[in-house]
């Protein structure tokens, strides 16, 4: 349903949207010269998490293109942030990556051709920025080194930069799915289809349509489309976050954010569900251990409520390697192991899923599994599954403010109906970091 459909005029939910627009930007615009002015704590005290999304560069970028921390400039502190929130990290720290403790592993990632192919994609980038009016491209539109890159989070309430579907006619909308459908498999449009459908339906339940709806969902655009040059595109919103980053036809989709509350419902007579793929593999998987495996594996038998430690804001995470390790797993278990990331994987087409897979494997051996909560089949768990290339994760949340549109009380407890997950790149290739950093080194044209 759009907003269309709410019995308001045609034109007003675009010109409330376009105002709330040039109302963020003065506040970001204030925002960043207090922080310039005053520092980072300023801002933080100021206007709290929200505060955070003025930071972003959103006309040079403040990125060096070939500097990258050293071991002793890494984060340190725990990791968090799955709710959203800055947690104990921000984007005034330089990007470093996830790492097992604070160093990265180098040579992991490298520029190559992979044979994936991106023209389309590059296609219907061009097509769907030569579709936005002047000003919606200038909002739109960020330099590949930009900080808005980090600034994502699965909340509802965030302020995010860019244009959202609200902002959109039906011909720009039809471009933007265009890009996805570009992008993504036929599983992965669904998803992101079926995650905004569920947050319309259970916002008209609680009658709460202006939190939770189908438009509240934005693009950016990172760099300039091109067959050579670094650049990639973010969908943002609640339950539902992509970063797509392209470099020739090398493909690097991390950070993504794959949620929902709840992961079923009737909309129109058809019953809607989403993000199962991932709890029944992880099930299916840590079902197949023996006895003695899932000692190591199980950490605790119990759930609370948050468990991700690789959410919005935690790109530096330190985590070290806890659990069962797949070297020591059968062929069958390694294979429901993989199931695990190819429930994520998958969501891309299927080329550059290959490409990925091919990078999982290789680093099986060295791949962890780390549990906690119930192995029922409806029982509320976590998973991360981790390793030198891939970090994955499985959140069975508590009932959250979409609770009522489910029979639920708000603040119960964790439940498969509300699921917050995501998949990542450790060592600095979130984002294709890693390839950017290695592309402004190498090319004749940049040095």
């Amino acid at each position: 349903m759009s907003e269309l459909d709410t019995g308001e005029s045609g034109e007003k939910p675009r010109h409330v949207a376009e105002a709330a627009h040039r109302a963020d930007a003065s506040r970001r615009n204030f925002l960043r010269k207090v922080f310039f002015a005053s520092g980072a704590t300023a801002v933080a005290t100021m206007g709290g998490a929200s505060a955070w999304t003025a930071l972003a560069d959103d006309t040079t970028g403040t990125a060096d293109a070939t500097a990258s921390p050293t071991p002793s400039e890494a984060p340190t502190g725990p990791p968090g942030g799955g709710t959203g929130g800055p947690g104990n990290q921000s984007i005034t720290e330089d990007f470093f990556g996830l790492t097992t403790d604070g160093k990265r592993i180098d040579d992991l990632f490298t520029i190559h051709s992979t044979g994936v192919a991106t023209a389309p994609v590059l296609a219907a980038a061009q097509a769907f920025l030569a579709g936005l009016t002047d000003d919606q491209r200038s909002a739109t539109q960020f330099t590949v080194h930009s900080t808005e890159w980090r600034l994502w989070s699965n909340v509802d309430g965030y302020e995010r930069q860019g244009v959202s579907l609200a902002d959109l006619t039906d011909t720009q909308k039809d471009l933007g799915t265009a890009l996805l459908e570009a992008a993504l498999s036929a599983d992965g449009l669904e998803t992101t289809e079926k995650i905004r459908r569920i947050n319309q339906a259970a916002g008209e339940a609680i009658d709460s349509t202006d939190r939770f709806n189908e438009d509240a969902y934005y693009w950016t655009v990172l760099g300039t489309p091109s067959d050579t040059e670094p650049w990639g595109f973010q969908f943002d919103g609640h339950h539902l976050v992509i970063n797509y980053f392209v470099l020739g036809d090398q493909v690097v989709m991390s950070p993504c954010f794959w949620g929902s509350e709840p992961t079923s419902m009737e909309i129109d007579g058809e019953t809607v569900a989403v993000c199962h793929e991932e709890v029944v593999a992880s099930l299916a998987f840590i079902n197949s251990l023996t006895e003695a495996q899932r000692a190591v594996a199980i950490e605790s038998s119990t759930k609370s409520n948050e468990s991700m430690r690789a959410g919005a804001f935690s790109d530096n995470a330190v985590q070290e390697y806890t659990g069962l390790r797949g070297n020591g797993l059968t062929g069958a278990q390694r294979k429901k192991l993989l199931g695990i990331v190819e429930a994520f994987v998958g969501r891309a087409k299927a080329d550059a899923a290959k490409v990925r897979m091919a990078e999982v494997r290789g680093h099986l051996d060295d791949t962890y599994v780390t549990w906690a909560g119930g192995t029922g089949d409806a029982d509320a768990f976590y998973v991360r599954v981790h390793s030198p290339v891939v970090w994955v994760e499985v959140d069975c949340q508590s009932p959250g403010p979409l609770a009522g549109a489910y029979g639920a009380s708000q603040g119960g407890a964790p439940t498969q109906k509300h699921v917050h997950s995501v998949i990542r790149t450790p060592n600095g290739n979130d984002y294709g970091k890693e390839l950017i950093r290695q592309h402004y080194l190498t090319s004749p044209h940049h040095r």
